[in-house]
Order: C-alpha cells, then sequence, then structure tokens
C-alpha cells in the first residue's frame, strides 16, 4: 500500500468543487464533498461520500459512494467508474484523489446511466441541491469531517432566519405602569385624601361661621340698650 504522498498531493494542487479529507482512524477511508457547478441543475449543492481503497492501492481501484441524496447518484451504493473497482482493467495507479473526484464531478454533470445511477427531474435535482447542505449537517461523521461546511450552513440560517434583537421589557413596563402609577396613584390619593380633606375644610369652615354667628349676636347685644334709648 502507498498512501504516502495522497494527503499531500491534494493539499498542493486543490481542484476546484473538490474537498477531500482521509479519516482520523482508517487511511484506505476518504471522505469529500464535491460542489455542484454553476449552470446545472446542481448548482449550490453539496455532496456528502467516501472513497474505500484496497490494501493493495494504488495497484487496485477504490470503491465509490455518495451519501447526500443529489438525484443523479444512488446513496449508500457503489457508483461505477473508470476510476472505481467496477473497471479494475481501466484502472491508472498513477489516477490520485484529485483525479478520481475531478472524474466523478464530471460524470455526475453527465446523463449518462451506469449502475448505481439514477434518473430525476431537474426540479427534483435543483430540490435536493437546496436541501444537500442541511442534510449533510445531520450527519455526525460529516459535521467532524468539514466543520468549514458546518459554519457555512450556520450562516446561512442565519442569513434567512436573523435573530430578533434581544429588545428589554423593562422601559416598556416602565412607560406603561408609569401612567397608571399617575393615574392610578393621583386619583387613588384624591379618593383616599377627599374625605380627609372635606373634613379639614370643614372644621376650618365651622369656626368661621361660628365667629361670624358669634359677632353677629355680640352685635345684637350691644345695639339693644340703644334700641331702648
Amino acid at each position: 500500500m502507498i498512501m504516502t504522498n495522497e494527503s499531500s498531493v491534494n493539499l498542493q494542487e486543490p481542484v476546484s468543487h473538490v474537498t477531500a479529507r482521509p479519516s482520523p482512524n482508517d487511511i484506505l477511508e476518504w471522505h469529500y464533498v464535491l460542489e455542484g457547478s454553476e449552470g446545472t441543475p446542481f448548482a449550490g449543492g453539496y455532496y456528502y461520500g467516501k472513497i474505500k481503497f484496497p490494501p493493495e492501492y494504488p495497484f487496485k481501484p477504490p470503491g465509490i459512494s455518495m451519501v447526500t441524496p443529489n438525484g443523479r447518484f444512488m446513496t449508500q451504493k457503489k457508483i461505477c467508474l473508470s476510476m472505481s473497482d467496477f473497471h479494475p482493467e481501466s484502472w491508472n495507479p498513477m489516477w490520485s484523489v484529485s483525479s478520481i473526484l475531478t472524474g466523478l464531478l464530471s460524470f455526475m454533470m453527465d446523463n449518462s446511466p451506469t449502475t448505481g445511477s439514477v434518473t430525476t427531474t431537474v426540479d427534483e435535482k435543483q430540490r435536493l441541491a437546496k436541501s444537500s447542505l442541511a442534510f449533510n449537517c445531520k450527519n455526525a461523521t460529516f459535521r467532524k469531517m468539514f466543520p468549514e461546511y458546518v459554519e457555512k450552513y450556520e450562516q446561512q440560517q442565519l442569513a434567512e432566519n436573523p435573530v430578533p434583537e434581544q429588545v428589554s421589557l423593562v422601559p416598556r413596563q416602565k412607560e406603561k405602569s408609569r401612567p397608571l402609577l399617575e393615574k392610578d396613584g393621583i386619583e387613588g390619593l384624591n379618593k383616599v385624601e377627599a374625605p380627609r380633606d372635606i373634613k379639614h375644610h370643614r372644621r376650618q369652615s365651622f369656626p368661621t361661621w361660628m365667629v361670624v354667628l358669634l359677632v353677629s349676636v355680640f352685635g345684637i347685644v350691644m345695639a339693644l340698650p340703644l334700641l331702648q334709648l
């Protein structure tokens, strides 16, 4: 088995729309993500899958499968390609992970039938493309292997469903409660204090009336002698 240069080749020679990494627990198992090309029904899609290399690699071809529903290939089933273990006679030991996935992406954009392929409408492919990232992010292995795509999905979700600003209800409650306090407080205070004010007013008016009456009586009494004269 010769796999020592696969990781470095993949990083030094990145391929557009293709990301691939070996499993942390098994160097013979690689995980990949293909991004749908613009101008195709797969545009905006993120297709997660696996490549399983045999111990004899690079002298024998790998098995290739796709996990994400895509409308082109069956999921969890081996795909028949000239670069896969369906055709060991056409296998070239010089083909790397990048070469295999570039060929897979190209074949995905085609409509040629093969073992492991399915036939669907353009609308179905587009629908699956839109839901592909959400589907992938439910997969624990995908989340662990491709955290950057998980972050991309979370950003998309935030853009589509922004979190409303947390507006404090305290000021509103104060605004609402203030008129009530002012209204109820003043009216309530007036209601409570009104009898006291009336009594106080009565206490103040009663002595005045008495004073006037006494002055009048006193005046009459003082005037009686004058009237007798």
